[in-house]
């Protein structure tokens, strides 16, 4: 990008004379130090009431202002940002405005719009969307100053008459065109501040995790501060291995060029968490995002090749900049992302949005050039229709009924004790967890007193009471599964409270095909088992249903183990054991959908 003197030709030399020095008569103005000029070329067509801006910091102070008439049309921006000249597109009628510290030093890093008095019959009455905006920008460092029309924070707007969030998506894209994330040094320093929130907010999260979803601390520490830890380190220790370029064979014609492929980042990303691990699941895709290299977990890349001849320059890729969507459930970790996250990232390249249902079907109306969900099937299809208006590609991590196959041929107490950890943790809501068990009926009659005793050792006689034992997230979520307990036989627990979102880890027996906790996934403690008559019969039941996002398998013989690993297909496989495989940052995670992905497979003796 040229800097302050070398803007193109068009738009005249912004540091030139102006015609008092017999220079070009566009320059005769007054411009104030440190402020950002909006150049708007009046003889572009728009396109959907959009025109493409040039932003460039200019440091003078000449003449007069511009004569009426002159073109382009000279609109001030206020904003603290280095001298490069970068395009964005702004909606003609709307006027930017932030604080001069900072371009998102407001809570949430959401860009505050300032519409103008062009605007539709109707239009400005604005509800905003965070509270205390003012916050972030103190802990931030910002220096709290403000232009008095500024509206703090971000906001909705009532009418529709203007996206809310276009300006922050078009700042962002700014920052990221302008080559701000592309250097190693840049990417390491944002995930090593990430091991620090991590790390100085530790004791927070587990508070808020706490309050969200009564999760034990063990159980918090070990899934939203750990394994991100684990991914951090696992990152930057082969960051700069990522970002090389991959050479790769040439034939006859191409001896004299060099042929490599490039991890190319895509550009502004949009990642939507869920609230059942608010943290884990928005830091796993974040940390992907800052580094855009080939971590096989988390990274959205794309794979570019190039055929380039010897005399070419060549660069490192950039780095994503990312909107952050927590999800607003987990009330307490979105308040504690919203207001700490940013006063460790770069609030140029990183926002964090707190927004609802509506807000967030607005959000994704904006183009984004990847995005991130993790969530329900149901809104995974609302995210994937949004972004295939804009053609921008997608990853959707949507769980699923994860199928459990138990041999007759396996140490009872050990399956019954991983199963029952697998499937309790949290609660129950996992996408990974276990979702039913396949098995004989002569194994399912070995299997109730196993379980039985496994729960009374993880969570006491009373699980209620239970300093281990989580709580459903919420009313909607808690009815929904104590519906789910009508089918089968209640063989242990089946106790609920719903004043305390309290449902017991409970086994059903006797569980059909067509029952009702068959039909959809269960993301709560109830673990059905469903009777088949052998392996392959259990084969078929999987391979019949839609593809899992991982399919575990007990038994003392390997060779089932192997065979069941062979004949179904899912995104990941573990054997003798539930969830373990999570914790390898060395195994891609995620489902097949529609591509087929590599299987993430831990098998245990």
């Amino acid at each position: 990008m040229g800097q302050c003197g070398s803007l193109p030709s068009p738009w005249g030399d912004p540091t030139a004379a102006g015609p008092e020095a017999g220079g070009d008569p566009r320059n005769a103005r007054h411009v104030p130090p440190g402020t950002l000029e909006l150049f708007w070329d009046e003889s572009l067509p728009d396109s959907p009431e959009q025109q493409s801006f040039t932003l460039q910091k200019c440091h003078r102070q000449l003449g007069t202002p511009v004569t009426p008439g002159i073109q382009p049309v000279f609109r001030h921006f206020q904003l603290h940002h280095s001298g490069t000249s970068i395009p964005v597109f702004v909606p003609r009628a709307t006027t930017l405005s932030v604080q001069t510290s900072s371009s998102f030093q407001a809570l949430g890093m959401q860009q505050p719009l300032e519409l103008s008095g062009q605007q539709p019959p109707g239009c400005g009455k604005c509800i905003p969307v965070c509270s205390d905006p003012g916050n972030a920008a103190g802990c931030c460092g910002g220096s709290g100053s403000s232009i008095e029309s500024v509206r703090k924070g971000p906001v909705m707007c009532s009418t529709g008459c203007e996206n809310p969030f276009a300006g922050l998506v078009a700042l962002l894209r700014a920052a990221w065109l302008s080559g701000k994330t592309r250097p190693l040094e840049y990417r390491v320093a944002q995930l090593e501040a990430l091991g620090r929130f991590l790390e100085e907010k530790k004791q927070e999260i587990l508070e808020a995790s706490a309050l969200d979803m009564g999760k034990p601390s063990f159980e918090a520490y070990l899934t939203e501060i750990l394994l991100c830890k684990n991914e951090l380190n696992n990152t930057l220790n082969n960051l700069c291995h990522w970002m090389k370029d991959e050479h790769v064979s040439k034939n006859l014609m191409t001896q004299l060029d060099s042929a490599f492929i490039r991890k190319d980042p895509y550009g502004v990303v949009l990642i939507i968490g869920p609230w059942n691990y608010p943290v884990n699941l928005i830091l796993g895709p974040l940390i992907g995002a800052i580094a855009a290299g080939e971590d096989p977990c988390w990274v959205p890349q794309g794979l570019v090749v190039t055929v380039s001849l010897l005399s070419c320059p060549l660069h490192l890729p950039t780095g994503n900049c990312v909107v952050i969507k927590p999800s607003e459930k987990a009330k307490n970790t979105e308040r504690l992302l919203a207001e700490s996250l940013g006063c460790y990232l770069d609030s140029d390249c990183f926002a964090v949005v707190t927004a609802g249902v509506q807000e967030t079907s607005r959000l994704l109306e904006n183009k984004f050039d990847y995005i991130f969900f993790t969530g329900s099937p149901s809104v995974g299809r609302v995210v994937m229709a949004a972004a295939a208006q804009h053609l921008t590609p997608v990853t959707l991590e949507l769980g699923g009924k994860n199928p459990c196959y138990v041999s007759d041929t396996c140490d009872v107490r050990s399956v019954a004790r991983r199963v029952a950890w697998g499937r309790f943790f949290n609660a129950g809501q996992t996408c990974l967890a276990p979702d039913y068990v396949l098995c004989t009926l002569e194994m399912q009659e070995k299997l109730m007193p196993a379980l039985r005793e496994a729960i009374t050792e993880f969570y006491g006689s009373n699980p209620r009471e239970s300093p281990d034992f989580g709580r459903i997230v919420g009313q909607k979520e808690f009815q929904r599964i104590r519906a789910l307990l009508c089918s089968g036989r209640v063989a242990i627990g089946g106790q609920t409270d719903e004043k305390d979102l309290y449902i017991a880890p409970t086994v059903l027996a006797d569980v059909l095909p067509s029952d009702p906790i068959m039909q959809e996934e269960i993301f709560g403690p109830i673990l059905p088992i469903v009777v088949v008559a052998s392996m392959d019969e259990a084969i078929d039941f999987i391979n019949e249903r839609p593809r899992p996002l991982a399919v575990y398998a007990f038994s003392s013989d390997c060779k089932v183990v192997a065979q069941v690993l062979e004949r179904m297909s899912s995104g990941g496989f573990c054997g003798n054991d539930t969830l373990t495989h999570m914790t390898l940052t060395s195994l891609p995670f995620g489902g097949i959908g529609l591509h087929q992905k590599p299987l993430a497979s831990l098998q245990k003796g």
